[in-house]
């Protein structure tokens, strides 16, 4: 193993030199194993705290758990976070450890950490440090706990979410032991910031394995977003689908890019259809105004999970208009990029794609219809054909001079002027719009 970075190395020859062991741990040497980008660098240290203070003397050193053992040094402008081999004792929130003493074995350290494939050391001289097999769990894509899953978790309910996201990340199966710890304990996640749960659950969103993730481990992720456990086996009775509710919900998920807002929309935007279902007199099961009830519950989730301003608005605007019909013809497409703007009007149609995925699309298979509407939306953009009051070619000043005086009757003329152009009745030009609008202005003072 020797593709650690360059800022790795110069840390630990610099801890090394000054007569301290250390070690590269935790993700990239996992990531390193396995061929794949190595992300944060985190040393762990014989050095204690002041210790590693000295070491890096001249170099910004962020104190940022220093009181744990922990300091964050920037080097070449990365940081690194360095800590003292410790052990740890006392969970009484099930997130944090009560007491935290340092100790000089390397394996004591390595102890406390959540999973095997997570507590595997290296430094260039001794080569790789690995006391609980996760070279070999790494080799069978196996995620298993480091001793007692079961006090693992109880230490820190976040290894829950961090077990099942690590088997959508990086495609690997959950011990067996591991998993029904991860079952037994789940309620625990109740005493977990809704920050760090969102975290979690969106880099699991993001995993390649993320259908398999979801359909296995709902009863888990349930415990943060019940809303979802009605979901589970919940029969459509529709021709239109051959999956249940939550098979949709993970197969639309699957079908989406991995960009987070597309994969919480997916994960969402079906959570009502349990509370409108109804069944028709030819057996046939129907969701009316389940876009609505599913955007209720996404707006609750989020609030819940204290997501930012930008996501909650673009993940909740997807789910409410996810089912919206758009016709295939440039005019309904002009007033969707209108209503909706172009960039998330692109976005809603991934949504679809994925959504139609997960249908029965041996007999409902949009893909032809969402191709013709993705082109139209880029002939319109490359055209520049009119859809906004900003692409109009007149605007509150040019009503001005011609007589009508700024005041509300302006943006209605200008709205009427635009719907107008969309609808192909008269072209987007200055002329032709000014005259029609002294028009409407007239007609809007007869009394």
């Amino acid at each position: 193993m020797t593709d650690i970075s360059i800022t790795a190395k110069k840390a630990l020859d610099m801890l090394n030199r000054s007569g301290y062991e250390a070690y590269v741990v935790g993700g990239m040497v996992r990531n390193s194993l396995m061929g794949i980008e190595t992300g944060d660098i985190d040393i762990t240290t014989s050095a204690l705290p002041q210790q590693t203070k000295a070491v890096f003397e001249g170099y910004n050193v962020i104190e940022t758990g220093i009181q744990h053992g922990t300091v964050t040094v920037i080097i070449d402008s990365t940081p690194v976070e360095i800590t003292t081999y410790r052990t740890e004792s006392g969970y009484a929130d099930n997130r944090h450890p009560d007491s935290v003493n340092f100790t000089t074995s390397l394996m004591e350290d390595c102890s406390r950490r959540d999973f095997t494939v997570n507590a595997i050391c290296y430094n260039p001289q001794k080569g790789i440090v690995d006391y609980f097999g996760g070279t070999k769990d790494i080799e069978s894509r196996t995620i298993r706990c480091v001793g007692d899953p079961d006090t693992r978790f109880k230490e820190d309910a976040l290894r829950i979410l961090r077990a099942v996201r690590f088997a959508s990340v990086l495609n690997f199966e959950i011990e067996e032991n591991t998993k029904a710890a991860i079952f037994k304990n789940r309620q625990l996640l109740q005493n977990v910031s809704a920050e760090r749960i969102y975290n979690e659950l969106t880099k699991m969103l993001l995993g390649k394995n993320i259908r398999q993730t979801i359909l296995e481990y709902a009863e888990v992720i349930g415990v943060v977003i019940p809303e979802i456990i009605p979901a589970i086996g919940f029969d459509q009775q529709n021709i239109h689908h051959i999956y249940d509710v939550l098979e949709h919900t993970a197969v639309a998920v699957e079908s989406c890019p991995p960009i987070p807002v597309l994969r919480w929309a997916a994960l969402l935007h079906d959570l009502g259809k349990p509370d409108c279902f109804t069944i028709d007199e030819n057996g046939t099961g129907h969701f009316y105004g389940h876009g609505n009830i599913s955007h209720i519950h996404a707006e609750n989730i989020l609030k819940r999970l204290k997501v930012s301003n930008d996501d909650y608005n673009t993940i909740t605007k997807l789910v409410k208009y996810h089912d919206n019909y758009i016709e295939t013809n440039e005019k309904a497409v002009r007033r969707a990029l209108n209503r909706y703007g172009e960039d998330f009007l692109r976005l809603l149609l991934v949504l679809k794609r994925a959504d139609n995925a997960g249908q029965n699309i041996q007999l409902f298979n949009r893909k032809e219809e969402y191709d013709t509407l993705e082109e139209l939306i880029n002939n319109v953009i490359e055209k520049q054909r009119c859809f906004s009051l900003k692409q109009l070619a007149v605007n509150g000043d040019d009503l001005s001079a011609i007589g009508i005086p700024p005041s509300k009757e302006t943006g209605l003329i200008l709205n009427r002027l635009l719907e107008m152009v969309i609808n192909g009745d008269i072209p987007n030009e200055r002329a032709i719009l000014l005259a029609e609008a002294a028009t409407i202005h007239i007609q809007n003072n007869v009394l």
